[in-house]
């Protein structure tokens, strides 16, 4: 196992295997031995916290005395918690405090066998703010901010709880504070969902913020928050209805469209056509998550037929794989979506055309779909 710095973690000698892999009666063994500046704790959890999540993730007896780990059974499944405490270690060296959710994503994309070490997705930061760092929690989220880094625009979709808009923030945040960008620009559609929400008092503003505010308690998580009205004052942070967006043309911006799913044809183009020079756009949504009225087409699904092959604009996908919210969203999304494949109702999960087509391949949910090269900003 080998570490960041370059080191190899001990292993006890087994001729012509360096992987100490030798039979037992029970199957395959494999023993580690953790260098001691790597505190077992932090390694397995208090009380074995991250121990116990492990052992339910593999079918191998794991046996755990001082700094060295003995592994048992098949060697496929020996194999893959030998890696899984690669990858934890190499977290650990880099300055991560692991937990359990993390070890279980690490544990997810060692079995996706997707080829990309967990441990360069989760030690990945993007921003940090407040005592945190946002970084991508998954494969998928990882792509996804890598495509706004090569993009000049970017669609992710996706259902609840993927973090489409908050790593879309994070990344617009970042690029302020690099000055890569000299103002942000937030917006939304302001539709009800599914709800007639009636008359409601006071000044304009005053009634758009109900629908703008989730936008606002991201920045609080991102920004001091005695700093946004004073960005926000001097046009530096502008949150904004879709309909404020007509007739600008925005340079020098970070553009996120949020909820882009409540969209109609005519507002999607309308918002596209406002890049200006230096700008980039990033678009999320749900289209399993349509609020328009009935009968009126989703300018988000529409855009995939639209700009499928136009240089510069990337398609990003994620799924329940990608949820981070409670674990229940994540089975919430996929008992949505058979029971609608089941019965034929509503929309069914994915990237679904208004014309009813699925499975080409550029609608693949692996985060990889639609590159046409990489951005070139416009001079």
């Amino acid at each position: 196992m080998r570490l960041a710095s370059g080191r190899e973690n001990e292993l006890t000698e087994t001729p012509g295997d360096p992987r100490d892999r030798k039979p037992s009666g029970d199957g395959t063994q494999v023993k580690i031995v953790i260098p001691d500046d790597h505190s077992m704790v932090s390694l397995l959890g208090s009380r074995d916290e991250l121990l116990h999540v492990i052992e339910e993730a593999f079918d191998a007896d794991i046996h755990v005395r001082g700094n060295e780990i003995t592994i048992t059974g098949a060697p496929e499944e020996t194999a893959r918690v030998a890696g899984l405490f690669d990858e934890l270690t190499e977290l650990l060296a880099g300055g991560a405090e692991l937990t359990a959710d993390e070890v279980a994503r690490a544990v997810a994309m060692l079995r996706r066998k997707s080829g990309i070490r967990p441990a360069d997705v989760l030690s990945l930061g993007i921003l940090s703010a407040r005592g945190r760092t946002i970084r991508p929690k998954t494969l998928n989220q990882k792509r996804y901010v890598d495509a706004i880094d090569e993009h000049t625009i970017v669609f992710c979709i996706g259902p609840a709880g993927t973090g489409k808009t908050y790593l879309a923030m994070a990344k617009a945040v970042k690029a302020l504070q690099a000055k890569e960008v000299n103002r942000i620009i937030l917006t939304r559609p302001a539709v009800e969902a599914g709800e007639r929400l009636g008359f409601l008092p006071g000044t304009l503003y005053e009634k758009i913020d109900p629908y703008l505010r989730p936008l606002h308690d991201a920045l609080h998580d991102m920004l001091d928050p005695e700093s946004i009205p004073r960005l926000m004052a001097a046009g530096t942070i502008e949150v904004a209805p879709l309909a404020y967006m007509r007739g600008r043309t925005l340079n020098d911006s970070f553009i996120i469209l949020d909820e882009a799913q409540n969209t109609s044809a005519e507002q999607m183009k309308m918002f596209l056509t406002r890049l200006g020079f230096g700008s980039r756009m990033v678009v999320t949504g749900d289209v399993t998550q349509v609020d328009l009225p009935a009968g009126q087409a989703s300018g988000l699904r529409l855009v995939q037929d639209i700009l499928d092959g136009v240089e510069d604009v990337r398609f990003v996908r994620l799924t329940s794989h990608d949820v981070v919210r409670h674990r229940l969203v994540g089975d919430i999304v996929d008992a949505y979506a058979a029971y609608e494949a089941r019965t034929g109702t509503g929309t069914v999960t994915g990237p679904v055309r208004d014309r009813g087509l699925r499975g080409r391949a550029s609608e693949r949910g692996d985060g990889r779909a639609n590159s046409r090269g990489p951005r070139k900003r416009a001079q």
